[in-house]
């Protein structure tokens, strides 16, 4: 695990262990086989020269944080692959492309689980933030979510990391008439897979 809010998480799960007179060296034994929380900042293997993450992120102070921690230990650029939730606090749509806008190198907008609304309105939404606020910017688009993935992975750089936010765990995308299988994990690994040549 990386990232210093894992640290405040594990901190606080040990402060609480301690008060119920939990072993100390348990505890450290427990924390050091710790592999993580799917979904939650999830590494995902590869044999490539890039770091691609996985998070459950999907309000504005998720991204941020996850983004500041990031920022702490990154070498190269950060780019982030992210849209919104539909039926959901629209609300929140301007704020989360502002952040990523600025907290991010790169960004592709892209769809989460649209539900009952259409994705690109769902784009737009998030772009009204960016495009009030800073009326020059050049970010990417594109709605559909497979391809927004294999899109950063295939032009990332040596050393970049992507992260992609929204579903996590998720193995699923909600449509308005249907749900389908998938996971941005698999679907992050087919294309680092295409990346190292199959290696």
């Amino acid at each position: 695990m990386s990232g210093k809010f894992n640290i405040y998480n594990c901190l606080s799960a040990i402060a609480i262990l301690l008060g119920y007179g939990i072993d100390f060296d348990k505890i450290v034994e427990a924390v050091n086989q710790f592999k993580g929380v799917p979904g939650r900042f999830e590494y995902v293997k590869n044999k490539t020269d890039i770091v691609v993450l996985v998070d459950y992120a999907h309000t504005p102070a998720g991204i941020k944080n996850v983004l500041n921690s990031i920022n702490e230990f990154k070498e190269k650029k950060v780019i982030a692959v992210f849209g919104c939730g539909g039926d959901r606090d629209k609300e929140k749509r301007p704020e989360m492309g502002i952040i990523g806008y600025e907290l991010a190198d790169e960004i592709i907008l892209t769809s989460d689980n649209p539900r009952s609304e259409d994705p690109v309105k769902i784009i737009e939404d998030i772009e009204t933030g960016i495009k009030a606020k800073y009326p020059e910017a050049k970010y990417n688009k594109i709605v559909d979510r497979g391809k927004a993935i294999n899109k950063a992975i295939m032009e990332a750089e040596k050393d970049d990391i992507i992260i992609i936010f929204g579903k996590g765990h998720e193995t699923y995308q909600e449509f308005a008439d249907k749900i389908i299988d998938f996971d941005d994990r698999k679907v992050a690994s087919q294309a680092l897979n295409q990346r190292s040549g199959g290696k």
